[in-house]
């Protein structure tokens, strides 16, 4: 990547609920709480997603300072459903930010659709001489009866938010100086379990359980039926090391690792282990406070870090994803600018 900036970012705001009182309201395991060490999750009532998105995007505009005029398109990602059956959230929040007649496009690329967005933002602008910016917004909220949020997984709890990017080629806070992705199709299994593919679960009062899945993919891999889960590691190691190498920058050189929300066992097998990144460098600080929001992640990451000044002018940060297919996504970033 070349010529490309983070102009502006913002992120939605939204509650947390305590997990101590979770546990309390029988909704969480106190044994899965202690060891996920998680604190807190965002929730957000009942403000539908793309509402997130639009107040989000509505403060990365503010802090970018483009008019909507210079806008070519806007790139939404989520993983959850964000209202009608059949309906455009990605043209909602067109409207009620930019109002631009640009194309609007939904994403859904599990949580690595941030980066799936960033990239397709990226060429879009590329493409043609003339246009200056493109929107990235990203929101979920999953508090609807489709999905236990305390209970899908023991990976990680899920929750909400929003987050928007100003990306453009006239500069910002942040120059993306690289992006990738690699992926492991023969893992895609892992996430649909047993599961028939029609008609979808969601149409018919199926819940979201990722651990019913997996337990059920961890037998066929004993069987000899499937690769191993453990075959993702390799991919984001993969991923990140050609990554790197096309921005010209070590691993030695990197300040700090946006990383996805998980608890704190998963995070540090899934993620931070394979690549001897320590919690410090990463911000488990701050996702052990707000939980897994899906494509969120390095958006609201990213701005903790740059919100509290934790990182600065030459700073290269790492942002990092994987999502069921399964693949892993990653960018590295070069802050240009002070948080005013």
């Amino acid at each position: 990547m070349s010529g490309i900036y983070f102009a502006g970012i913002g992120v939605a705001d939204v509650g947390g609920v305590d997990t101590e009182y979770a546990v309390n309201q029988g909704w969480y395991g106190a044994e899965d709480r202690e060891r996920g060490q998680l604190l807190s999750v965002s929730v957000a009532g009942t403000k539908p997603a793309p509402d997130l998105a639009v107040e989000a995007a509505r403060k990365a505009l503010d802090q970018s300072r483009c008019s909507p005029d210079e806008f070519c398109a806007v790139f939404h990602t989520n993983v959850h459903p964000q209202g009608p059956d059949g309906w455009s959230a990605q043209h909602y929040i067109n409207r009620n930010t930019i109002n631009q007649p640009v194309t609007s496009v939904e994403i859904h690329n599990g949580c690595i659709g941030f980066f799936s967005a960033l990239q397709l933002a990226a060429c879009y602008l590329n493409a043609v001489p003339d246009r200056t910016a493109a929107l990235v917004t990203c929101a979920d909220n999953f508090g609807t009866p489709a999905v236990d949020r305390w209970r899908s997984t023991g990976l990680f709890v899920l929750g909400d938010g929003g987050g928007g990017v100003v990306v453009s080629k006239r500069g910002g806070f942040a120059k993306l100086l690289a992006i990738g992705s690699i992926s492991h199709p023969e893992l895609e299994a892992h996430h649909r379990g047993g599961e028939p593919l029609f008609p979808p679960g969601i149409t018919n009062g199926g819940l979201l359980n990722f651990g019913e899945r997996m337990a059920y993919s961890h037998r066929r891999a004993e069987e000899g039926r499937l690769p191993p889960m453990g075959d993702f590691g390799s991919v984001l190691v993969e991923t990140v090391t050609e990554t790197l190498k096309d921005a010209g920058v070590t691993m030695g050189e990197i300040a700090r690792v946006v990383h996805d929300g998980f608890t704190h066992d998963a995070l540090r097998v899934i993620f931070l282990d394979p690549l001897e990144i320590d919690d410090e460098r990463g911000i488990w600080e701050y996702t052990r406070q707000v939980g897994h929001a899906g494509p969120l992640d390095q958006i609201r990451g990213l701005e903790y870090l740059w919100k509290n000044r934790l990182v600065g002018p030459g700073d290269r940060v790492l942002l990092l994803s994987g999502a069921p297919g399964m693949e892993a996504a990653c960018a590295v970033l070069e802050i240009t600018d002070e948080r005013e």
